[in-house]
């Protein structure tokens, strides 16, 4: 009964946006109303659980760590819509639009393009929201409707999540197990090299889902294959840092050059010549720097992370953040950089800040009832009732073992957050029924990627960054919602077949 009482608030939030087409933030708000009432009365929230702090104390810890993680969501959606502003406005998107045909016409290889490889890029460097916050707005640029665009840029870019900015998801798995990453890394990248083509086939379908033929389909496996392969290799032999940043380089570098070169590509087609396209990218190609510079040259890395804001509430609640290693504030930089190197007056890019400061109101109302949803569920102990509740499946547990990295992202919005949370419990787990550990916490960190598409406030950033209508992300989460599950499944089916395949010897 406490099992089902702890999933009420979030089968509330689903059903309300993706049954009832409810804006996102009144979702949250009916699910954190929900979560509060049966946190105080059925979970002891501030009797029974934090109870040197008293109910007041407690949901009021919970909030402000909500408004804290709000803050820092925010300053990662407004720099990338002023970039998005002033883009539009200057009609950078119709150059790279131009550009971009001269490889290809075709709307779905331009999906694979910028949704596959270029935010796989984006996940393997940054990560915590980068990939979408970018290509979305591309993908509109590119003539896709917004809707579609932040539905193409989840699913592109989650394939590569579990080794996100650079291996970090990997890191509370570490510390958690006392594995080394090779040993965790390995599993993981097994599990998105065996089932990751089907995400390069949902983004390459959804793109035109008219205009798909069966010869066609070699065009999502040749993505699939040239991201995988290296990707498998390199969490195989090399450890969790490199798997997708280096099989986003490798393979989309390939793809370009295959998809350009064919007969009918585009590459004899009139447009923008390479200067004037990479003047269009200018700010695009200043991030890029400033992440390669600040996440893969260790002084420079050290350094930007030795400022950092950090607090504490009666040693229960806490938030941190580091401010200049930040990627709202790259992006932010790549803005400014980019508008004045281009010739932008101050008044232009004063006017798209307003543009953008004007679309974050209803944004942030929603992020903070989400958010709020989250650490409430959290802090009262719902989320762990979940779990256990789960692992009472004994036999079944290798299967359902991913769904608990679905539900830590779907809660918490990140890979590395689910990790941090559900890593011991995957440990205990795992020691409690005799199987591998290290299979275990590779269930984890897949099912912890590929929730990243479904969780709400993830949608709601990506939906901003596009200027979708509130009220309008339950939409990208029904298709979302799909691709998760049947990918989850997978990956728990697998794990399920080879343990006890193993287990028969």
């Amino acid at each position: 009964m406490h099992a089902l009482l702890a999933a009420l608030p979030i089968g509330l939030v689903i059903a309300a946006m993706v049954v009832f087409r409810w804006r996102a933030a009144s979702a949250g708000v009916l699910g954190l109303a929900t979560a509060l009432l049966l946190a105080i009365a059925v979970f002891g929230h501030g009797t029974d659980v934090h109870r040197e702090l008293g109910p007041g104390m407690a949901i009021g810890g919970a909030m402000v760590e909500a408004l804290f993680i709000t803050l820092t969501i925010l300053w990662i959606i407004f720099p990338a819509l002023c970039i998005y502003e002033m883009q539009a406005r200057s009609g950078a998107f119709e150059t790279i639009r131009s550009g971009l045909s001269r490889i290809s016409s075709d709307p779905r290889i331009l999906a694979l393009l910028v949704a596959w490889f270029f935010g796989l890029f984006m996940e393997g460097v940054a990560g915590f929201g980068t990939p979408v916050a970018l290509a979305a707005p591309i993908l509109v640029g590119l003539g896709f409707a917004p809707v579609r665009a932040v539905t193409l840029a989840l699913i592109g870019h989650a394939a590569g999540v579990s080794f996100g900015a650079v291996g970090t998801p990997i890191l509370p798995q570490m510390a958690a197990s006392g594995l080394s990453g090779l040993e965790l890394a390995r599993p993981a990248a097994l599990l998105h090299a065996l089932l990751g083509g089907m995400l390069a086939a949902a983004v390459f379908m959804m793109a035109s889902p008219d205009r798909t033929r069966p010869r066609d389909w070699l065009w999502p496996a040749l993505a699939a294959f040239l991201f995988l392969a290296p990707f498998l290799l390199l969490a195989w032999l090399v450890g969790p840092e490199l798997p997708t940043l280096g099989g986003a380089i490798i393979g989309g570098s390939l793809f370009a050059l295959i998809a350009g070169g064919r007969r009918g590509g585009g590459g004899d087609r009139p447009g923008p010549a390479a200067g004037e396209m990479a003047w269009a990218a200018l700010p695009y190609l200043l991030l890029l720097a400033l992440i390669v510079l600040t996440r893969l040259v260790p002084p420079v890395r050290e350094a930007m992370r030795g400022i950092e804001i950090a607090w504490s509430l009666s040693g229960a609640f806490s938030g941190r953040m580091e401010p200049i290693y930040h990627p709202g504030t790259l992006l932010f930089l790549a803005f400014m950089l980019g508008g004045l190197l281009r010739g932008r007056s101050p008044a232009e890019l004063g006017s798209a800040m307003a543009g953008a400061a004007r679309r974050l109101g209803v944004v942030a109302l929603a992020l903070a009832a989400m958010l709020g949803l989250s650490r409430v569920l959290m802090h009262s102990g719902m989320i762990e009732t979940l779990a256990q509740a789960a692992a009472a499946s004994g036999a079944l547990w290798p299967f359902l073992a991913p769904f608990i990295g679905v539900l830590g992202s779907f809660v918490t919005g990140s890979a590395t957050s689910s990790n941090i949370l559900f890593s011991d419990f995957q440990r205990s787990t795992a020691t409690a029924l005799s199987l591998p550990a290290a299979v275990l916490h590779g269930a984890q960190n897949f099912g912890a990627g590929i929730g990243n598409i479904i969780s709400p406030h993830n949608i709601i950033a990506g939906a901003a960054t596009v200027g979708l209508a509130s009220g309008r992300e339950g939409e990208v989460m029904r298709d979302t919602i799909v691709v998760c599950l049947l990918y989850a499944a997978g990956g728990g089916g697998m794990i399920y077949l080879m343990l006890r395949g193993a287990s028969a010897f």
